[in-house]
């Protein structure tokens, strides 16, 4: 019997960002970073200029002088990223896999 695998990519790098920009509608399309001395996340509109995380503030706001930077709802991060970890979740079929999603959310995942 032939088996076929299929690959899942979540890209959660401007997780932050994005949480962001669905809390306030008026940060969509604009450059955002969450952190302040340090970029902690940074809107792919961000990225755009060169901006990554851990980059000190002071540079990416030179790199992009109409920078938003935005606190940060830790919060609502952790909230909407179990429910992330928990959709990945419905995908994965392989023990292996499942203990890499435990890992990630600090939940054991059904196996």
């Amino acid at each position: 019997m032939e088996t076929t695998a299929t690959i899942l990519h979540a890209d959660l790098d401007a997780f932050y960002a994005s949480v962001e920009q669905l809390l306030d509608p008026s940060l969509r399309g604009k450059p955002i970073a969450v952190g302040g001395g340090v970029v902690l996340a940074a809107s792919y509109e961000a990225k755009a200029f060169g901006i990554r995380g851990g980059m000190p503030g002071r540079r990416a706001r030179e790199l992009c002088p109409q920078l938003i930077f935005v606190g940060g709802h830790f919060k609502d991060y952790q909230r909407l990223g179990d429910a992330a970890i928990e959709v990945i979740g419905d995908f994965m079929v392989r023990g292996g896999i499942k203990t890499e999603v435990r890992a990630v959310s600090g939940k054991r995942p059904e196996l």
